[in-house]
């Protein structure tokens, strides 16, 4: 795969490449090194593109893995431990704690990185909200979200979002006092 697109959420890409330069470098190889081709390989089932082969976003997210392991990065995974104290008076959960976590993708020396080929939704939670609260937790300073481009998304069931709309959005959201350096990445196959 490559990168087609750079977009920096709160100076992230001057933040990125001033502090984490080789971890950069080890990202850019990680995408480089995954081969799109023998992930195309999904048959769809939706009325609007019966039969058509398209890419596979699990099988991606899984040679993602095998190319940040080796290299030292690392999933982290934080438990989530809910509170009763908002609950009205009188109310009883039947159950509150059940093993809920928030998980990274991958971390390695303050940088966070996230792979995302779902909802537009998951990649705001990723930007907005995930990469604050790990910071927060002090697992990260600074991260990188890698997303597919609106002509790779194409490609993949509907519904995938894609690097121009998140952007948009984005420079329509504005940048708030909480937010993460972020280097959005948008690759193609």
């Amino acid at each position: 795969m490559r990168i087609v697109g750079r977009y920096s959420s709160k100076n992230g890409e001057r933040v990125v490449m001033r502090e984490y330069a080789p971890l950069l470098s080890e990202i850019e190889a990680a995408i480089g090194a995954v081969d799109a081709g023998s992930h195309k390989t999904k048959e769809s089932l939706e009325k609007t593109m019966p039969g058509r082969i398209l890419f596979n976003p699990v099988s991606i997210n899984r040679a993602f893995k095998d190319q940040f392991g080796p290299r030292g990065w690392v999933p982290i995974r934080v438990r989530c431990d809910y509170s009763t104290a908002h609950y009205v008076s009188g109310y009883e959960p039947k159950a509150l704690n059940t093993g809920a976590f928030r998980e990274m993708d991958f971390v390695k020396g303050g940088l966070g990185v996230e792979v995302q080929f779902g909802k537009y939704a998951f990649m705001v939670y990723n930007v907005c909200a995930k990469m604050t609260i790990f910071k927060n937790l002090g697992h990260i300073k600074a991260g990188v979200e890698i997303v597919p481009v609106k002509a790779f998304a194409d490609e993949m069931s509907s519904g995938v979002s894609y690097f121009e709309q998140f952007v948009w959005d984005l420079n329509a959201r504005g940048v708030a006092d909480i937010d993460v350096p972020v280097l959005i990445l948008g690759i193609d196959a």
